[in-house]
């Protein structure tokens, strides 16, 4: 792991501060969080030595922290050897540079640790491009950092601002530059996934998105129904890109199951951006699984902020409760039923009584899973409506993908071809409208 101003390597000793605003309401409780945060730090590798909780009552512009807090955190930095600082929070160019002053160490932020973990384990030259250009987005505003060294070097000679300025600007050129070669790499990355996608679409069979907040343990269900071996570990982010699989659920022959990147808090606005076009692959599906670790006392908190990431891609359907017909159908998958307590359980099961929607599962021991495939064939078949479609008798292509991706209740023959009653969910009734027009020969 690096930045332009030094290395940390795997294993370095790193101190965790954790803030919270006095009078902030946060739907996450300080220790929670900081499980969170030394979470994320452990899955890069790094030593949490230390853990830093603090209240503030504000914002210093400065340090972000006050001064008798950075006082109070100097010696643990000096006693542990820390290599590494590391902040719950988003700093400014500033405040980090200041920081790093007053702690004699590196210094990183919430995103410069997420970034670092992407940057790890993207495998695809797709992931490699969009995190490089996050890291290229978020490094921008922040050049400043790597140059203080020349300040000293600005005015004289009547020309405003000196060499240190040209050098950043020289510097951001370079990176505006690298970021437009990149976005047109991952233009061409789109392009060739959206022919994939029409492919699918000609394909006769539904795909099925699994989301969830990051070790809620989605890959562990993907394989437990796929018998794949996705990398499945209890760490924050053990797989970041998409795979797909073929699966059989009851009544459907085959579905496409896709496992997507795990979301988390405050997931940086640069990551956000760069990953939207994968993230797409969410609004193109014909059902998404949320997959919550129901035991985790944030589970609620967690549920709220994948919520928030699927609103901004727009799969929800619209907030003034118009065109909800567009929103991609959703079920809930609760997870990790096996590490919850006998009460917690007991409510849980209450809970998903009242819920059609909802399956209790433990993806780890494979309970209730069978369940959870019944569910999401049902919904999947929840929508099909009945409809009588003509087909010539040469047009065997359109006979065979409506017996493989509807049910044919009736096949009568009527003059120069048949008469199908099928139950078809309205989507695939649009792709085969765009497949074999049937303006002729719809009844």
């Amino acid at each position: 792991m690096s930045d332009s101003d030094g290395d940390v390597t795997r294993g370095a000793a790193a101190l965790l501060v954790v803030p919270e605003w006095h009078g902030q309401r946060l739907s996450r409780d300080l220790d929670a969080r900081a499980e969170e945060a030394k979470g994320l730090a452990l899955a890069i590798g790094l030593d949490v030595v230390a853990v830093h909780t603090l209240r503030l009552r504000q914002t210093r512009a400065a340090t972000l922290i006050g001064v008798g807090q950075i006082e109070a955190i100097k010696p643990d930095v000096v006693e542990r050897v820390a290599q590494l600082v590391i902040v719950d929070a988003a700093l400014t160019a500033i405040q980090q540079r200041n920081l790093e002053t007053e702690f004699g160490t590196k210094v990183i932020d919430r995103t410069g640790l997420i970034l670092e973990i992407f940057g790890e384990r993207a495998a695809t030259a797709e992931g490699r491009l969009q995190v490089e250009l996050a890291h290229l987005d978020y490094q921008a505003g922040r050049l400043v950092r790597s140059w203080t060294h020349l300040e000293r070097q600005r005015g004289g000679f009547g020309f405003l601002g000196g060499p240190g300025e040209t050098q950043i600007e020289a510097d951001r050129r370079m990176i505006r530059g690298r970021m437009a070669r990149i976005r047109r790499q991952l233009d061409d990355a789109r392009r060739t996934r959206q022919l994939q996608r029409s492919k699918r679409q000609r394909a006769p069979w539904p795909v099925i998105a699994l989301v969830g907040y990051t070790n809620a343990g989605k890959s562990t269900f993907f394989n437990r129904l796929t018998g794949s071996d996705v990398m499945a570990e209890d760490m924050l982010f053990a797989t970041l890109d998409p795979t797909m699989r073929e699966i059989r659920l009851p009544g459907i022959d085959k579905a496409i199951l896709s496992d997507t990147v795990g979301f988390v808090s405050d997931l940086p606005t640069e990551l956000v951006a760069a990953f939207r076009a994968t993230l797409e692959e969410v609004t193109t599906a014909d059902l998404i699984v949320h997959v919550r670790d129901i035991a985790h006392p944030d589970s609620e908190a967690q549920y709220d902020d994948v919520r928030a990431i699927l609103d901004s891609l727009g799969v929800n359907g619209s907030q003034d409760g118009e065109g909800e017909d567009d929103a991609v159908p959703q079920i809930e998958i609760w997870n990790k039923i096996d590490t919850a307590d006998v009460d917690a359980r007991e409510r849980i099961d209450e809970m998903a009584a009242r819920r059609p929607d909802v399956a209790v599962i433990s993806a780890m021991t494979g309970e209730g899973v069978e369940a959870a495939r019944t569910l999401m064939a049902s919904q999947l078949t929840a929508r099909h409506r009945v409809e009588q479609i003509f087909l010539r008798f040469d047009q065997g292509e359109a006979m065979a993908w409506l017996h493989a991706r509807g049910e044919v209740l009736s096949d009568v023959a009527e003059g120069e071809g048949h008469v199908l009653t099928v139950r078809l969910d309205p989507a695939d009734r649009a792709r085969f409208e765009r497949l074999w027009p049937q303006g002729d020969g719809s009844i």
